[in-house]
């Protein structure tokens, strides 16, 4: 017997007519999610500037959004499984979206503080509720070009986050980049209300409230080492305590897991290989795409003296290319396969890193990191349809947790990573910088596409015959 039931009549043979306008204003939702971080990241001196803000709190109002969100996907995966995606997905944008209204509002930090860990708590719970939807709305061919679809505003939201910050910024002001998701967040609540379908949920189950809270707490940890070690360094006393801490809970709660009546989540799931190849290449991609994006605008503004706002335009090529390459990803996945679509990305995106070290200056700059974009684009798509190839309905939404979760990895290592490599050049005022730094993170980045595009055909499992 199953062990899902079924609360619709929506069937693979009978796809529900509404699964498109679900998938665009579930995807616009994402998009809101992904700009967040980059788009509030832009208007910090000017928030700064108007409630008083110290380094401290400036750098809280970006990291405790990372934070919430990174550690509580997981539990807003499972709580999808468990109480059903739609009614998970419509919390989160609920919260989200009542959130960011407080955080415009704010006077001062603490208020701040508050609404943007409200924000990535619904952002946590939207996330892998909405690409669980995703998943079991779409089947075949139809599943990739719509994974497509949802990996290019995704994958593009940080690039986009950048223009919008500084249009927003030096328009009408900075409490803007929260109100703007106000009208958006209630359309979209409004009309998927309407038009979104109950959808197989576990038949039976609680949700694992310490287990929740333990990989709350090592998730937490281990993000906040790893922002934490872009500022001080890998070898920070601090940092490696954080890395010690988060390595100690997450055996916790596998050691709780085996032994919980209802756990959060099966821990075999880790050890299926279509899973692991999922996560290794969200975590690379994220981690590459996150990276060279900070370092990017460091080097715009740092070393090629570009404000803030030019430097999004710059990066608007970028953000349509990682689009159209997640589409086109999206569209070709199912006749190439995933194996032979990842070393291709991955060869890309390594050749594109090339380019600022072989060719200096804003050309260069933006060319290079344009055709690595090309190759991430198609690695998100690589990543959620292997992962979620071989899960059923009752796990969807704790995988797609797991995946949220390496993606948010993904994007604290890199920026964490690419800081260290150029330590040097990103700490230099404005104008004065050299390239070292920059080439020397450039070629990190490399090295990194380089090994994934051997590691990661390895690890995806080959098509079955």
């Amino acid at each position: 017997m199953s062990n899902t039931e079924t609360t619709n009549t929506h069937t693979p043979e009978a796809p529900h007519p509404q699964r498109w306008p679900v998938l665009g204003l579930l995807g616009l939702a994402q998009l809101m999610l992904i700009l967040d971080i980059t788009v509030v990241a832009i208007a910090l001196p000017h928030m700064g500037a108007e409630l008083d803000l110290d380094r401290a709190a400036l750098t809280w109002v970006v990291s405790g959004y990372a934070l919430t969100f990174g550690s509580l996907m997981l539990l807003g995966g499972r709580a999808a499984d468990l109480f059903g995606a739609k009614r998970i997905a419509l919390a989160g944008l609920a919260v989200f979206t009542a959130a960011s209204l407080v955080a415009g509002l704010a006077t001062g930090a603490p208020l701040l503080l508050a609404a943007r860990i409200a924000q990535g708590a619904g952002a946590a719970l939207l996330s892998p509720a909405a690409l669980s939807v995703i998943v079991r709305l779409f089947d075949g061919d139809e599943r990739n070009k719509a994974l497509g679809i949802w990996s290019a505003l995704g994958g593009s939201g940080a690039a986009l986050g950048v223009l919008l910050g500084g249009l927003i910024t030096a328009g009408p002001g900075w409490a803007w980049v929260f109100f703007v998701n106000v009208p958006v967040g209630l359309t979209v609540l409004a009309t998927l209300t309407r038009i979104l379908p109950d959808l197989p949920r576990a038949a039976s189950g609680s949700l694992d409230m310490p287990g929740a809270a333990l990989v709350a707490a090592a998730t937490g940890a281990l993000i906040y080492a790893l922002i934490r070690a872009g500022d001080h360094g890998w070898l920070d006393a601090l940092t490696l305590a954080l890395f010690a801490a988060a390595a100690a809970v997450y055996a916790a709660f596998a050691a709780w897991q085996r032994r919980a009546a209802a756990p959060l989540m099966d821990l075999r799931l880790l050890g299926r290989r279509p899973v692991v190849a999922g996560i290794f290449v969200i975590a690379v991609a994220t981690a590459l795409m996150v990276g060279v994006f900070f370092l990017g605008s460091f080097y715009l503004q740092n070393h090629q003296s570009h404000g803030a706002l030019t430097t999004g335009l710059l990066f608007l090529p970028v953000a349509l290319v990682t689009m159209a390459a997640a589409t086109a990803a999206g569209r070709v996945i199912g006749r190439l396969g995933a194996r032979l679509l990842a070393a291709a990305a991955m060869a890309l995106a390594s050749a594109g890193f090339l380019v600022p070290v072989l060719w200096s200056g804003t050309t260069a700059m933006v060319t290079g990191v344009s055709i690595a974009a090309a190759g991430l684009g198609a690695l998100f798509v690589v990543a959620s349809a292997t992962a979620l190839s071989s899960v059923g309905p009752h796990e969807a939404g704790v995988t797609s947790g797991i995946v949220s979760t390496f993606h948010e990895f993904g994007a604290s290592a890199g920026a964490a990573a690419v800081s260290s490599a150029a330590a040097a050049s990103i700490a230099t005022h404005t104008g004065t910088a050299t390239a070292a730094g920059f080439d020397d993170a450039f070629l990190v980045a490399t090295g990194i596409a380089a090994a994934s595009a051997v590691i990661a055909p390895w690890l995806i499992p080959a098509p079955k015959a």
